[in-house]
């Protein structure tokens, strides 16, 4: 039997990870042998961190986005396959990234479209964002950004509205209709990663189908490369000590107060992810909005010692961004908890160069 390769694409915030995580545990259940593929600008991923406590093997291709690495993303499928024996590979790439279907799936099934099966093209995205980009709001995002949103939807096999247990069923309905009559070549899915609602369904499609990248974008790359430009980027991983110290308590913390500074600079939140670890524990804690959009899962508990990996997205110079971080991650400490800063890196994302750009269907 052929390896499924399953790309689940969607812009920053839209819960691409989240749903890796419960269809890794879904499959692994259903007794297959699963490999997840993390990507973005910069390594210190909370992704990759978060997903290796999945039932899945995890590999990570960073520096580039897959389309920009191209060979990367092959490598760490090949990867997979020959040394984890995965035969599903799900893979999530960078969440500002579009133009997949020309540049990933267009040449993978040119390439090894004999050795694999390629699952069509899933694109997730927030039902809050999305709304309000179909009522011509900018939903605070830069028309750059909104660009590059769109774009993903439009070369979408599937697109599938995520976090469904925040919406009516009358409201999941009328935005299912809006996107189909907005976007006609694509299938529309919900689910929600936190109730496991329509989750099975959109696995069966992913691992039976085999339409994938039926539809090209026309992608501008002078406007997404402004799109991708306008976030700063920083990703960090620290190492804070202090007595007997709640870290779930400190995670939530620090993320309303971030959720703070963002908002009172009238800085535009992609993501911003967080999770500390204390040995076989952890508390992941996610923003994609205000402070009411804090998500937190699982608990860390009560711990002298930790590791704490941060992901920002925000729309700020990468400057700023940084030095806002690095601050309130000190007010947080206060003078109980000491750090000390194992990775840092902070950025705006380059000109997208891909590898292969197709302008056909293959």
């Amino acid at each position: 039997m052929k390896a499924r390769i399953i790309l689940v694409g969607g812009f920053l915030g839209a819960g691409k990870t989240s749903l890796l995580f419960e269809a890794a545990n879904i499959l692994t259940k259903n007794r297959k042998r699963v490999g997840l593929i993390t990507n973005d600008q910069a390594p210190e991923l909370v992704d990759t961190t978060f997903l290796e406590y999945a039932n899945g093997a995890v590999k990570e291709v960073s520096g580039s986005c897959f389309c920009c690495n191209y060979n990367g993303f092959t490598d760490a499928i090949l990867y997979l396959i020959k040394n984890q024996d995965a035969e599903i590979i799900i893979a999530e790439p960078v969440g500002s990234c579009t133009d997949l279907s020309a540049t990933i799936l267009q040449p993978f099934k040119k390439h090894f479209g004999k050795d694999f099966a390629l699952a069509p093209l899933t694109v997730l995205v927030d039902p809050k964002r999305l709304s309000d980009i179909l009522n011509g709001s900018d939903s605070g995002l830069h028309p750059s950004a909104v660009y590059i949103a769109k774009k993903q939807i439009e070369e979408a096999d599937i697109i599938v509205i995520s976090k469904t247990d925040l919406l009516t069923p009358d409201e999941v309905e009328e935005l299912k209709k809006r996107i189909q009559k907005e976007w006609p070549g694509a299938e529309v899915l919900a689910i929600s990663s936190r109730t496991g609602e329509g989750l099975e369904n959109w696995l069966n499609i992913v691992t039976s189908r085999a339409e994938a990248g039926t539809n090209l974008a026309q992608v501008d790359y002078d406007i997404y490369a402004e799109g991708e430009a306008v976030l700063g980027w920083l990703n960090a991983t620290l190492e804070l000590k202090g007595s007997s110290v709640n870290w779930d308590r400190f995670n939530e913390n620090l993320l309303n107060a971030l959720s703070r500074r963002f908002e009172e600079s009238n800085s535009v939140i992609g993501h911003v992810k967080l999770i500390i670890e204390a040995g076989n524990n952890y508390v992941i804690g996610n923003l994609t909005g205000n402070k009411e959009s804090l998500s937190i899962r699982r608990s860390v508990g009560i711990a002298d010692e930790v590791v704490m990996t941060m992901n920002a997205r925000v729309q700020m110079e990468p400057e700023r961004l940084e030095k806002i971080v690095l601050g309130e991650i000190a007010d947080a400490c206060g003078t109980d908890i000491t750090s000390k800063v194992l990775a840092l890196t902070c950025l705006r994302p380059g000109r997208p160069k891909p590898t292969y750009r197709y302008n056909y269907i293959v």
